[in-house]
């Protein structure tokens, strides 16, 4: 069995009652997701270094870091594939960021093709990967153990 493990850092910014997200191409040809704005570190990066990167490549906006909201863990087997299944286990760390500066504009040529505000009471009819609840939950609650109530799973 093969073995993956990807850590990342996602951001939560909320202003004015608005979450800012970013779209996702399903990669089975399928509808848009939205993510939060983030992902996977580069080898030797800090997670801090990381969000503001990401958050800047699919956005367009500079922002600070305010504080970690929270660490998400999940760990998903899929079955053999060229031989071998792989057990793939993600980290992801939840930071809340405020924007600094910038122009709202779209990724070119990677992971996601369009970034919005969206009103935070119309998240939830979103068509959205987990995460964004799981980050939400933190924003809210702020749990001294940095963990989310349980809930929906990222897809």
């Amino acid at each position: 069995m093969r073995r993956r493990l990807r850590v990342a850092a996602y951001a939560v910014c909320v202003r004015d009652g608005q979450l800012l997200l970013s779209r996702s191409p399903a990669p089975d040809g399928g509808p848009p997701e939205w993510v939060l704005p983030g992902g996977g570190m580069e080898h030797g990066e800090d997670p801090h270094d990381t969000v503001l990167r990401e958050l800047a490549e699919e956005t367009g906006y500079r922002a600070e870091v305010t504080a970690l909201l929270g660490v998400h863990s999940s760990r998903r087997a899929f079955p053999r594939r060229l031989g071998r299944a792989l057990d793939r286990h993600g980290v992801r760390l939840v930071y809340e960021a405020r924007i600094t500066g910038g122009e709202l504009c779209y990724e070119v040529g990677g992971s996601t093709d369009m970034a919005a505000w969206h009103d935070l009471d119309a998240v939830p009819g979103l068509n959205r990967v987990g995460l964004v609840d799981i980050g939400l939950r933190l924003w809210r609650e702020r749990p001294p153990s940095g963990r989310a109530a349980e809930g929906r799973e990222p897809a």
